[in-house]
């Protein structure tokens, strides 16, 4: 039996065809856990055992992980919670149901950055590695998937290149960094829940098939569209307020940008890239296949 959390997510609702495509000639059962069932497609619904609710729920994890041989770990970010609560408060639960019913493997979303001389500045990411000891100390065997940023992350500019030409973060506009799909992260979590041969704790880094800086994100998008597309470097103090005004948590808005002026002093470079770090999705063709048509729309 694997659980999955966070199925209708970017990364789950990419992760779950890959396991119903694999999981049944395994004999592998599918659980999820989700709040909100209706939003599964009914060709999942039909092949899943649902669990209604939310996975940092101490008796919603409690069932779900009952009869579980490995479980997909992702949390969403809660921005009304600062960041050790956003992240290690909501899986405390969840560890304590996977001693309780012995669960033997995780695959934990988490991040790249571990072993930086920036890891215990960086925020988000500082959280993030919290939890994965919080799950690793409870003596299963962990994979953290060590991510960048996201190409997806992108589509939440899509109206400003559409409107502007313009697309905005607050790194330096050269600055080389790993870069990938979420569709890669999914093929990655899928691989090591459906072929559980590793024991202990390790992290497991999903790297892309090369380092893009801002400006090199802008050229291309400027190729594949046709049209003028420009980087516009954003100041944190700005980035801060900016968040603050929508009503986030001032601690977890901090978080954001402690994370983000960790990237761009190298929080990202800790990892080589390796054929068993590199992941396929170059950013040309998720462009032209995602972004593209979100811009262009």
């Amino acid at each position: 039996m694997i659980v999955i959390t966070a199925p209708t997510g970017n990364i789950g609702r990419q992760l779950l065809p890959l396991l119903l495509e694999s999981a049944p000639a395994r004999g592998e059962e599918l659980r999820v856990i989700v709040r909100d069932p209706a939003r599964l497609p009914d060709a999942v619904r039909e092949h899943v055992e649902v669990i209604t609710g939310s996975h940092g729920d101490p008796g919603v994890a409690d069932r779900a992980f009952e009869g579980a041989d490995a479980v997909f770990w992702l949390v969403p970010p809660d921005s009304s919670l600062s960041p050790e609560e956003a992240y290690s408060g909501f899986t405390r639960p969840a560890v304590a149901a996977l001693v309780a019913h012995g669960v033997g493997h995780v695959v934990g979303v988490s991040a790249l950055g571990r072993g930086t001389p920036v890891a215990d500045r960086a925020g988000l990411v500082t959280a993030s590695l919290a939890m994965d000891d919080l799950i690793a100390d409870a003596g299963v065997a962990y994979r953290a998937l060590a991510n960048p940023s996201f190409f997806d992350n992108l589509l939440e500019e899509a109206e400003s290149i559409r409107e502007k030409g313009v697309f905005v973060d607050v790194v330096d506009a050269d600055r080389r960094a790993p870069l990938v799909a979420v569709a890669d992260i999914a093929a990655v979590a899928a691989g090591l829940l459906l072929d559980r041969g590793w024991t202990g704790r390790d992290d497991v880094p999903v790297l892309g098939p090369q380092d893009l800086s801002p400006n090199d994100l802008a050229r291309i998008m400027t190729e594949q569209f046709g049209r003028p597309v420009r980087y516009e470097r954003q100041p944190l103090d700005e980035l801060y307020s900016t968040l603050v005004g929508y009503g986030l948590d001032e601690a977890f808005v901090q978080g954001i940008v402690d994370m983000k002026r960790a990237k761009n002093e190298g929080l990202d470079a800790g990892a080589a890239r390796t054929p068993a770090t590199a992941t396929p999705t170059t950013f040309e063709e998720w462009c032209a296949r995602t972004l593209k048509p979100a811009v262009l729309s």
